[in-house]
C-alpha cells in the first residue's frame, strides 16, 4: 500500500527536519507546514482507524471467551 502510515510518518519527520535544520522561504516553510498537517491529520485518521478494529475485535473476543 502506497500510503500507508509509515510512509505518510517518514514524510512528515522530513517536513521537520527541513523546517527545523534548513534556511528555507518564509513561502517554502508555510507549504511545508501546510503539507505537514495534512500528514499529521492522514496519520491520526489511520491510527483511528486501527484502534477502532482492535476494539471492535478484542470486544468479539472477549464475548467468544464468556460463551
Amino acid at each position: 500500500m502506497e500510503n500507508n502510515f509509515e510512509n505518510k510518518l517518514n514524510e512528515l519527520e522530513k517536513i521537520v527536519a527541513k523546517l527545523e535544520n534548513s534556511e528555507i522561504s518564509l513561502d517554502d516553510a508555510i507549504k511545508l507546514f501546510e503539507d505537514g498537517v495534512k500528514l499529521s491529520d492522514d496519520c491520526r485518521k489511520i491510527l483511528e482507524t486501527a484502534e477502532r478494529k482492535i476494539k471492535t475485535l478484542t470486544e468479539c473476543e472477549g464475548e467468544v471467551d464468556n460463551d
